[in-house]
Order: structure tokens, then C-alpha cells, then sequence
């Protein structure tokens, strides 16, 4: 089982979308968060329990949860997807950029 969890800022649009795509896959169980305090599942160190890979949308992404989580990382690896703010949620180009960004890194 590979576990990942999918971050962005209000956790509204992008990641709520990965998180949905990804949980079909066989052997995937994927998570998602917001690293803004009024995402509607804002981030917390619970979030990384058991996790494999981090996706962030952007690299400012990478930046705050460096800064931020840093301790709650342990050995999981962070990929910047570069996904701009600019998708509805489940908008097909939206899966179809991150099923081309994403799988390359799925066991």
C-alpha cells in the first residue's frame, strides 16, 4: 500500500481533486490538506502519520511545509507537481495534468 497525502492552500480545489482521482487506485490510499488556516482540512501533524509521498501544487507550497512540518516529514519524499491555482474541482484538464504529473512516482 502507498500512502499519499496531496497539499495545497485551502485544500477547496486542487488536492481534494487528487485526493479523489488517486483513492481509486489499486494499492493507493491518498489523503488530502490545505496549509491555509481556513482550509477546510487545514494541515496537521496527524496528516503525515504512515504517509510515503507529499505532493504539493506549488513550490510556495514547499517552502511553508518545510518551514512549518519539517519534524512530521520523517522519511517521506516531497514532489512540487508546479499545478498553479487556476481549476475547478474534478475539471478534467485538472486530472488529466495531475494523472500525468503524479503516476510517474506511483509504485
Amino acid at each position: 500500500m502507498q500512502r499519499l497525502l496531496f497539499i495545497c492552500s485551502a485544500n477547496r480545489l486542487r488536492s481534494p481533486t487528487a485526493e479523489q482521482v488517486f483513492s481509486q487506485y489499486p494499492n493507493v490510499e491518498a489523503r488530502s490538506a490545505g496549509l491555509n488556516n481556513d482550509a477546510v482540512d487545514p494541515l496537521s501533524p496527524e496528516h503525515f502519520e504512515d504517509i510515503d509521498l507529499v505532493f504539493v501544487m506549488e513550490k510556495a507550497h514547499r517552502s511553508k511545509l518545510s518551514q512549518t512540518y519539517r519534524a512530521y516529514l520523517k522519511s517521506a519524499r516531497v514532489i512540487c507537481l508546479n499545478i498553479p491555482d487556476d481549476f475547478e474541482y474534478m475539471q478534467p484538464e485538472l486530472i488529466t495534468l495531475l494523472k500525468a504529473r503524479v503516476t510517474p512516482h506511483l509504485r
